[in-house]
């Protein structure tokens, strides 16, 4: 019976094989801010950022990592982005997760 129930599980597609969490992207109010809190709450270290000086003229991403946990704190930078409306409806809070799996692009800032 034990030998049956090995074949079938053999059988079995997993038709969403996932390897994790890539990332959380949080859409805030004051991204530097924010990452300033999980840094020196958290311990989370700061991998990377994209904002104007990098050529992002609309918002700053901050991106922190600690382990296997990755998040990106974004910024409206003008009032009538997308991200600024969403900020002011909802508030702070997730707007993208990002599931890792083979043969996909991992995080947009490497």
């Amino acid at each position: 019976m034990a030998t049956l129930v090995e074949n079938l599980r053999q059988k079995e597609k997993d038709f969403l094989p996932l390897n994790g969490t890539d990332y959380v992207e949080f859409y805030v109010g004051n991204a530097r801010q924010a990452a300033y809190f999980y840094r020196a709450a958290f311990g989370m270290k700061l991998i990377a950022y994209a904002g104007p000086e990098t050529g992002m003229r609309d918002r700053a991403s901050y991106v922190l990592q600690q382990g296997k946990v990755r998040f990106i704190l974004t910024t409206a930078l003008r009032t009538d982005s997308e991200i600024a409306r969403h900020v002011h409806k909802h508030g702070d809070g997730v707007r993208a997760i990002a599931l890792w799996r083979d043969h996909q692009p991992r995080c947009p800032f490497r």
